[in-house]
């Protein structure tokens, strides 16, 4: 795979984090950050919803629903975390996410005391 995978949207996403986070810095909550990232999509024209139910199925049976902050153009799932760094465990919630849904895409986006991002992938072809 030459080409990544939504490279444009998802360059347009990583600098609408980099515009909330040279703005706002660091020390507010998830919900501060997330309520920013959404005004900024919106400012850039990028559709975008927040706290959307991802339903996960065992044996074509629901056995849980989690919420994503917020998934781009239906595309997308963002992730957003307020932490001192990234921890694998934030990047496992985030694939299971993929994996519970027809996104391929994910950005994790940590509003830490340093700006840290890391872009996951999991494909369409991989679930079930």
């Amino acid at each position: 795979m030459n080409e990544l995978l939504h490279k444009e949207l998802t360059n347009k996403i990583i600098n609408c984090y980099y515009t909330v986070y040279n703005t706002l810095g660091y020390g507010f909550l998830e919900k501060v950050y997330e309520n920013s990232l959404m005004i900024e999509l919106n400012k850039q024209g990028i559709r975008a919803e927040k706290q959307k139910p991802i339903k996960v199925y065992y044996d074509d049976e629901l056995v849980g629903e989690y919420f994503a902050d917020i998934i781009v153009e239906d595309t997308i799932i963002i992730e957003l975390k307020a932490a001192e760094f990234l921890i694998e465990e934030h990047e496992l919630q985030l694939i299971n996410y993929l994996k519970a849904t027809d996104k391929e895409i994910g950005l994790l986006l940590n509003f830490g005391k340093k700006p840290e991002f890391k872009r996951k992938i999991f494909t369409n072809d991989r679930k079930k």
